[in-house]
């Protein structure tokens, strides 16, 4: 009886050790596998950032400062006007001043006003400081970014009066806002078939932005007739780990600007989630006339 008994709990023994071996063995696996998936993520990660582009700002002639108004709308209705101010304040610095409203039956459903201003190095195209507002029916969102030559410091604050502001950091060096990125893009040759890729810190997140410039054609906008360059826009979203991520509402656009001395933003034509979106130059009238 006694030798059963032994024999018992040596086959259980065994079969306990052999348990905690298989799961052993297991969990190094488990382990390699997230390593190997790290260490894919980390060269994955590497191989879009070398992928940028590292050409300083071009000899394009600057943008002489101007007045512009835009239309928004999707599918031939416009739902909202906007106007800019490009100006050159000072020797080193470019600054944009913007201002937005819904309109029409689109103002009575979805309220939003909105100003932007955003300054840029005029000798290296880069961002200083941007600041957005944005008014709705019953929220205001206020974004602040500070740019440095490592990253971007943003301050936000949701909701009227005494907010809380959240502040976060991004590091990422030579990093452009939208304004800025505009800037470095019109600036470049832009031949035919070329590509540019920059990382954008537009307001709330960094997005690798692609642009490839797919042709000439010409395009009639309210504005007038033009020979214009053709620019199609992808857009990754980076993630906290500087991985690449689909955008869940932007799918692409196409980008017109005028194939001339000024380089106008003519129009965009971009693929979201609701469909077709579109901005359209209405009217420019330049502070120095010719």
């Amino acid at each position: 009886m006694k030798s059963r008994d032994r024999y018992e709990r040596e086959t259980i023994g065994g079969r306990l050790g052999s348990a905690k071996i298989s799961i052993l063995i297991r969990l190094r696996i488990l382990l390699a596998t997230f390593a190997f998936l790290a260490f894919c993520s980390s060269s994955l990660a590497e191989n879009w950032q070398a992928t940028l582009s590292k050409d300083p700002a071009g000899n394009f002639p600057e943008l002489r400062p101007l007045r512009a108004s835009y239309r928004f709308g999707w599918s031939g209705l416009t739902a909202a006007t906007g106007d800019v101010h490009f100006t050159k304040p000072s020797e080193n610095k470019f600054q944009l001043d913007g201002a937005g409203r819904t309109i029409g039956l689109v103002r009575a459903l979805w309220k939003l006003d909105a100003n932007y201003q955003a300054a840029a190095s005029a000798q290296t195209l880069r961002p200083i400081e941007t600041r957005q507002i944005e008014s709705y029916r019953s929220k205001e969102f206020v974004t602040r970014l500070t740019f440095t030559n490592n990253g971007v410091t943003r301050v936000r604050t949701e909701g009227k009066g005494g907010a809380e502001a959240k502040t976060r950091q991004f590091n990422f060096p030579n990093l452009f806002d939208l304004f800025s990125a505009m800037l470095y893009l019109r600036s470049q040759p832009l031949q035919d078939r070329s590509v540019y890729r920059v990382v954008a810190y537009p307001a709330t997140n960094a997005y690798l932005a692609t642009i490839t410039v797919t042709g000439r054609e010409k395009i009639s906008v309210h504005s007038g007739n033009y020979n214009a360059i053709k620019l199609d826009l992808q857009l990754k979203r980076i993630g906290k780990h500087l991985e690449l991520q689909p955008h869940r509402k932007f799918r692409h656009a196409t980008i017109w600007v005028s194939d001339d001395a000024e380089r106008l933003l003519l129009r965009i034509e971009a693929q979201v989630f609701v469909g077709t979106i579109f901005a359209e130059l209405q009217s420019v009238h330049f502070d120095n006339p010719k």
